[in-house]
């Protein structure tokens, strides 16, 4: 009898462990955002400075990197470049090629005395080489794991971060959605190699990206990366304006889904959206259904059939019904896995970084986005969506209805567990 309350008690505790998983910060948006004014609008800018956190900053350049061809070799000169300090957070840190390339170039810099401190999330980097860990470890590169499994952390293991962020001697900075892992090698040229974007920023929005770095280093350390070779004076490097900001549970988990719900409400005449994941909650989906009957133009690229994910396709899909009626043009990349993480509304403000457009990412992730507010790169990344429109085919209302029934079925169980996809 002792022992089946002992087991039914362990039982029961592990089952509210794991439940506190699944449980959303306490309060979230609950209201439509109404549209009151335009992205061209200064009070635009003035509220999202405010509502998100730091303030819109001129004087940035921003230059985008498409695919690994291009991404890796801008990081890596970056690092091999340092000459004081070097911050680096991301998410996918994967066995390979890539990985090691990377550990090098890090390991390298730290024995000439650069300051290399390094954030890899737990879950993301579970395939990492324990060589490639101990190269650097052994070569004086700090890396500190975000949130390994303890049993003294089981309500907390599923909120990771998803951060991807570089930052060298404080005057160069890097985000977007690449990981460390070789399917983002190459030019997206097939299956294996993966279509996705990654962002150089210079001028004195890099300390805002600093500053997000230090977020997690200190929950993670208890300490902070400061002072003047961390943040050195930062002169004009362009003409764009920019912010960078940040979301977590652990405080402004609403940030994201907030950005969101701002720019749809504030589109007038376009929006287009690359979403490596598209799990929308009611309030994205009114406020995108509610643009459309603004006359807003409304294009979203997804992954297709090739996807890294079955599981987040298919309850994404399952929401697309009252989206396609509103006339908001769906489009499935064809060639490989669809990675892109970027929003563009009115041809005026682009949002890039590390969020996805789910759940997970506005509730769960610690999170990082970039806001640029300069038509013409708004223009230059209207180029590259289209471009990869030209590769995607565009899914209708017909379509939809008319998915096996099988896909239907699965639905049902897999719409439950949508925050965690």
């Amino acid at each position: 009898m002792i022992w089946t309350i002992v087991i039914t008690a362990a039982l029961t505790a592990l089952a509210i462990v794991l439940g506190l998983n699944f449980v959303t910060p306490s309060k979230q948006l609950e209201r439509r955002i109404e549209h009151r004014y335009a992205v061209s609008d200064p009070q635009f800018r003035r509220e999202m400075g405010v509502l998100l956190g730091p303030a819109i900053l001129p004087g940035n350049q921003v230059t985008a990197l498409n695919n690994g061809d291009e991404i890796f070799p801008a990081m890596l000169e970056a690092i091999r470049g340092g000459r004081h300090n070097i911050t680096f957070e991301t998410y996918i840190y994967w066995e390979g090629r890539t990985g090691k390339m990377f550990a090098d170039a890090l390991s390298e810099r730290a024995r000439a005395g650069v300051a290399c401190n390094v954030t890899i999330d737990w879950v993301g980097s579970a395939s990492m080489e324990q060589a490639q860990l101990k190269e650097m470890e052994d070569a004086g590169v700090h890396v500190e794991r975000y949130r390994p499994l303890h049993w003294y952390n089981l309500g907390r293991m599923n909120n990771r971060t998803h951060r991807k962020l570089l930052v060298v001697d404080g005057k160069v900075g890097f985000t977007g959605g690449v990981g460390i892992g070789d399917p983002w090698q190459g030019h997206a040229q097939d299956p294996d190699h993966w279509r996705d974007m990654h962002f150089r920023i210079e001028g004195p929005v890099v300390a805002q990206v600093q500053s997000a770095f230090n977020d997690n280093w200190t929950k993670t350390t208890g300490t902070i990366v400061n002072g003047a070779e961390y943040f050195p004076p930062l002169e004009r490097a362009g003409d764009m304006d920019a912010h960078m900001f940040i979301s977590s549970p652990a405080g402004g988990s609403e940030s994201m889904h907030l950005m969101y719900l701002l720019a749809i409400a504030a589109a007038v005449h376009s929006i287009d959206l690359d979403a490596a994941y598209f799990i929308p909650d009611d309030l994205v989906t009114n406020a995108l259904i509610a643009a459309r009957h603004r006359g807003v133009r409304i294009r979203i690229l997804m992954p297709g059939e090739n996807t890294d994910s079955d599981a987040a396709r298919m309850a994404s899909k399952a929401g697309w019904g009252p989206l396609l009626l509103a006339g908001v043009e769906m489009y499935e990349y064809e060639p490989t896995m669809f990675h892109n993480k970027m929003l563009i509304v009115d041809r005026e403000m682009v949002s890039v970084g590390s969020t996805n457009f789910d759940l997970r990412s506005f509730q769960l992730n610690d999170e990082a986005s970039l806001n640029v507010y300069d038509r013409d790169f708004a223009e230059r990344m209207t180029g590259v969506f289209e471009d990869d429109l030209g590769k995607a085919r565009r899914y209708t209302y017909e379509t939809w209805k008319a998915r096996p029934w099988t896909e239907k079925f699965a639905e049902k169980f897999i719409l439950p567990l949508r925050s965690q996809l």
